[in-house]
Parts: C-alpha cells; sequence; structure tokens
C-alpha cells in the first residue's frame, strides 16, 4: 500500500522511489489525510496543464493555499485563470521573449563575470550563494525594471519565503511575514515612482497600468504581482545550476565533453533541468468532476502535479533515470506546459548556459565538497541549497 504524504521524511529524503511507485501503482493518487489528488505521469500531466476547462489556478497553486492553507491568495500572474491570466500575459511576455533575452544577453555575461570575480582569487567557493543567487536575482531585477542596487535586499526576502522551520509542515511565518515585506516593498516602489512620474516601459509600468476586469490593480495588487516576477526570477536557478555542479562532477566524462565543446552545454542544462526539477509539485484545484485510471477526481479538490516524477517517466523518456547530456527530449515539463508555462524560462536557460560556461572555462576540473553539502529540505522544492567546490582538485 503506498502511502504517499509530501510533508513525510521518506519523500523530503528522496521522493523518487515513492514517485517511481505512484507511476506503476497508483498514478492517480487519493491522499487520504489533504483529500487531495497527485498525478505523477508525464502524459496526464501535460494534457492537465492545457485543460482550462476542468483545472483552476485561482484558489492557489501551492500546498500552504491548498492543503494547510497558511498563505493567503494574493493577486499574482500564476494565481489567475482565463481570460484574466490571458490579458495580464499577454502584456508581460513582450518582456521575456527569445529576442529581448538575446539582447540582453552581454548585460547578463557581465553578471556572472562580476559574480565570478569575487571568488576568483580563491581555491574554492559555495556556488550557489556566493555565484548562482547574486546572478540570478540581478538578472531578475534587469528582466523586470526592478533597481538593482536593492538586489542584495530582495535576494534575502526571497530565501525567507521559502525558508522551512523543523516541525512546521510547510510556510514558516517569517516566510509569511517576507512575502509580505516583498509587496510593502514593491508598493513603495510604485509610489515613488508615481510620485517622481517615472516611465520607462517596464513590467512594473504594465503592473501599474493593465485592466482586469475595467479596473486597474491596486498598488498593493500590483506588489502581489511584481513579487511573483521577482520570487520566479531569482529563486528556481541557483537551485539548478547547483545541481548542474553536482552532475557533472558525478559524471566527470560528461564534463570533460562539455568542457571540450561549449555547444554541449545548453543541452547539458536541459538535462539537469530534467533530472533534477527543484519544484517538487504546483496544483489546481477541479472544477469538474475528472476520472483518470479509474479514480474520479471531485469537484472542488485540489491536485498536485508531480513534475519531477513526471521527468522521470519510462513512457516519455528511455532509461529516464540516468544522466545523459546527449539526452535530447522533445518534451519536458520543467517549466511547466500550457496556460501556466514559466514565462522567465529563456533567461533561465541562459543564465545556466553563461554560468555553466563560466564555471567549465575557469576550473574545469572542480571538485565538490561533499562533506560540506547542504540540502534544501521542503515538501515544495528540493535541491541543494550550498553547493561548495574546491576549484583546483
Amino acid at each position: 500500500m503506498i502511502d504517499y504524504d509530501p510533508f513525510s521524511e521518506e519523500v523530503i529524503e528522496d521522493p523518487h522511489a515513492i514517485y517511481a511507485r505512484l507511476r506503476e501503482e497508483a498514478p492517480c493518487y487519493h491522499l487520504e489525510k489533504w483529500d487531495a489528488w497527485a498525478l505523477s505521469l508525464f502524459e496526464d500531466i501535460w494534457q492537465a496543464s492545457m485543460d482550462e476547462e476542468n483545472y483552476s489556478a485561482a484558489q492557489g497553486t501551492t500546498a500552504a493555499h491548498l492543503l494547510t492553507r497558511v498563505q493567503p491568495v494574493t493577486p499574482m500572474i500564476n494565481m489567475m485563470d482565463p481570460p484574466d491570466h490571458t490579458t495580464l500575459r499577454s502584456r508581460i511576455s513582450k518582456f521575456f521573449t527569445p529576442g529581448v533575452v538575446r539582447r540582453l544577453e552581454g548585460e547578463i555575461q557581465k553578471f556572472v563575470d562580476e559574480a565570478w570575480a569575487g571568488i576568483a582569487d580563491r581555491d574554492g567557493a559555495d556556488l550557489f550563494n556566493e555565484f548562482a543567487t547574486k546572478v540570478s536575482v540581478k538578472v531578475a531585477c534587469l528582466a523586470n525594471g526592478f533597481p538593482i542596487e536593492d538586489s542584495d535586499t530582495l535576494n534575502k526576502m526571497v530565501w525567507r519565503f521559502f525558508a522551512r522551520e523543523e516541525g512546521v509542515d510547510g510556510m514558516t511565518q517569517d516566510g509569511l511575514a517576507a512575502m509580505m515585506e516583498m509587496t510593502a516593498y514593491f508598493a513603495e516602489l510604485i509610489q515613488k515612482r508615481r510620485a517622481a512620474g517615472v516611465s520607462d516601459g517596464s513590467v512594473i509600468d504594465v503592473a501599474l497600468d493593465v485592466e482586469i476586469d475595467d479596473r486597474k490593480f491596486s498598488d498593493e495588487e500590483a506588489g502581489s504581482h511584481l513579487s511573483m516576477f521577482l520570487i520566479g526570477g531569482a529563486e528556481t536557478f541557483p537551485k539548478v545550476f547547483s545541481s548542474a555542479v553536482h552532475r557533472l562532477w558525478q559524471h566527470p566524462d560528461q564534463r570533460a565533453e562539455c568542457a571540450a565543446d561549449p555547444s554541449l552545454i545548453p543541452h547539458a542544462f536541459q538535462e539537469v533541468l530534467r533530472y533534477d526539477m527543484p519544484t517538487q509539485f504546483l496544483m489546481r484545484v477541479l472544477k469538474h468532476d475528472v476520472t483518470l485510471h479509474g479514480e474520479t477526481m471531485r469537484e472542488g479538490r485540489p491536485v498536485m502535479f508531480l513534475y519531477p516524477s513526471a521527468n522521470r517517466d519510462r513512457r516519455e523518456f528511455e532509461n529516464p533515470d540516468a544522466f545523459d547530456i546527449h539526452r535530447r527530449a522533445e518534451r519536458i515539463l520543467s517549466f511547466g506546459h500550457g496556460t501556466h508555462a514559466c514565462i522567465g524560462q529563456h533567461f533561465a536557460k541562459l543564465e545556466g548556459r553563461l554560468c555553466v560556461e563560466k564555471l567549465l572555462s575557469q576550473a574545469p576540473e572542480y571538485e565538490v565538497t561533499e562533506a560540506e553539502l547542504q540540502r534544501i529540505r521542503t515538501e515544495f522544492v528540493q535541491g541543494w541549497e550550498t553547493m561548495p567546490v574546491r576549484f583546483r582538485p
């Protein structure tokens, strides 16, 4: 009998063993404790991600919204359904196109070079905290028009938001406080810009000007939306990059190939995204009854999309538990899919290429200091929260 609970020690320690059982034994699994459902197969999640008739994000998308219910639903683009979501996303998407990302590559390369310069004269560094996070938060600021000089302050709020405490299922009170502080920061930024008559055509201006249901956002609502763009841009990339550092070190032949031929690095980063996706799930609420694999999920109940499980589904990927930079997967779910596909994925892929290129050009035979590694232990995201390396063996 499978007993899946995202807060259980077994799942937080290593979810993939139970994900494998879910895929084979209970691909549409009922979590009795929460009266919720979990989908674990690639095709089921792929199709559900496009099904706007049956799945809604408007009541929240995380365990804090729909299971423990400690986080209120605030105005954010990832918690909107069409047509409102479509209206806002259509105004925002122009800032995140491949063409925009290409035009900003030179500035992002400078962020990478500056972050590396801060550690270059040392024997080693924590590439999570001393390199990747410094790059990602500045890229988030650049992409959205936030003040880059505030990046360190903003970064601290983001990591407080995701911190967990032993004995507490899910989000902490300090995490909620950090969310409120981010919203307040952006509301104040909006007010200052308005008072100064500043308008630069950035994401901030869209949040101020867009009309949903014939009204504009309040300053607090706009601040909440901007908080989401900060979190999405700053939080996930350092985890994925750290996994890339770790997996390439574990597979030195593949690392050597990437160092010798940098054109392989984007494929390597794509494989890391598949193999080690940090976000364990996002959620929806059923608008109607849906039957899958002989199970009927009832209207009004939450559904979990177990993305890392889907990314290891043998029905979609040959030899899915092998890390292979030569894999050319046609589809992965690491950026979601459908209506709520990650709007910033082109920035993330560029960051991945530039950061891995920098590491392998400067320290191609780096060693991970395993004894000093620290894992993120939460129900929502997993991966590394440190990545200590020595630059020379």
